[in-house]
């Protein structure tokens, strides 16, 4: 079974934002999806998540229609992490992050879900802030409690509840987990991303750094134009020669000299041919 869009096509007037994009993301993988401003990275998570209905095409997950899956057991079987991380009202970093165990406890969290929370607090090197205002972490702090709700949503528990999904096939999708971290927190957010992967989660996540991309991902879709041009393999999609003409400008992909994934280098001094 798998999380799948096929041949996804998303249109706002006149725009086309989305055009004939089919990707799966299976039990057990990161599939990263890269590529310029505007390519259609962030409208093609909320096609997966639903957020937005195609024009053409379907998505569909565990063999079902997206659509015809209940809200509540949707919610229980995949989480979604959007750009869009605004919180109104003056709660603490803990419920945010509890909020994710909602679909599970309906507003009545047992020990088991405040351990989950806890946890991931702690893996997002969030722990000292759980008492603070949401609203006023700062971006990155934001962020990585965001990431814990996310995960903390289709995670696991001891003391699971009736509600909880029977299989463990479940799934996030998340746009631009790493955006605002810096680089010892957007590894540790891969790390934990890889540790729910291997674990059986299907994850698909927005990446602009192609090393993060590279290090992490199972697959890397690379999108241009409101198109996926390629996915495959790290090694296989992360080319100089693919990177110049999706991106605009020269690229250096050479081997990394410790790990067994490709490093890529921009050359902003340089100019294509």
């Amino acid at each position: 079974m798998t999380y799948a869009a096929s041949e996804i096509t998303v249109r706002v007037g006149s725009a086309t934002l989305l055009e004939n994009a089919s990707l799966e993301v299976q039990p057990g993988e990161i599939v990263a999806v890269a590529g310029p401003n505007g390519a259609g990275k962030t409208t093609l998570v909320r096609a997966l998540s639903g957020d937005v209905d195609p024009a053409a095409g379907s998505v569909i997950m565990a063999g079902r229609a997206l659509r015809q899956w209940p809200p509540g057991e949707l919610a229980r079987r995949r989480a979604v992490m959007s750009t869009d991380r605004a919180v109104a009202f003056a709660f603490s970093a803990q419920e945010v992050a509890l909020m994710g165990r909602m679909p599970l406890h309906g507003g009545d969290p047992n020990d088991s879900d405040r351990a989950v929370i806890d946890s991931l607090l702690g893996a997002v090197d969030c722990t000292h802030l759980a008492a603070r205002v949401f609203a006023t972490l700062s971006t990155g702090e934001r962020q990585r409690v965001q990431l814990a709700r996310a995960i903390a949503q289709v995670a696991d528990a001891d003391d699971a509840h009736e509600s909880a999904p029977e299989t463990s096939e479940r799934y996030l999708l998340l746009d631009e987990p790493t955006s605002s971290l810096d680089p010892a927190h957007q590894h540790a957010a891969m790390r934990l991303l890889r540790r729910e992967a291997d674990a059986g989660r299907g994850v698909l996540a927005v990446l602009h750094d192609l090393n993060l991309a590279a290090a992490y991902a199972d697959r890397v879709a690379l999108m241009h134009d409101a198109r996926i041009v390629e996915i495959g393999p790290p090694s296989q999609v992360l080319r100089a020669d693919l990177l110049e003409q999706v991106f605009e400008m020269p690229m250096l992909v050479i081997p990394h000299p410790h790990l067994p994934h490709p490093l890529v280098i921009a050359e902003p001094h340089a100019e294509l041919d």
